[in-house]
């Protein structure tokens, strides 16, 4: 199963969530429509502004688990790297 790792932002430089899903499309949705109580809810963190592609689920999770490790400063480079505006990168998706 293909796994995706991605990160969500309340907008330019600001809150930051990372995330892994098996559905990248779902999930970024249900965090927009506040779907689920928690962070990303309460901190109005709904813009996709960065994410990778896994074949293997596994892959993905262990992905997260260093990304979650990281310092704020090097996950804004590495969104910076391939999203400078910061755009929403969710309407790319369809």
């Amino acid at each position: 199963m293909a796994g995706y790792v991605y990160i969500l932002a309340s907008r330019r430089n600001g809150t930051l969530y990372v995330g892994v899903t098996s559905n990248l499309t779902k999930r970024v949705y249900e965090h927009k429509m506040e779907l689920y109580e928690g962070f990303t809810k309460k901190y109005n963190v709904k813009m996709l502004v960065y994410y990778e592609i896994f074949d293997d689920i596994t892959e993905a999770i262990k992905r997260e688990k260093i990304l979650k490790g990281w310092r704020r400063e090097r996950k804004i480079k590495l969104i910076e790297s391939d999203n400078k505006e910061w755009s929403d990168l969710y309407w790319d998706l369809f």
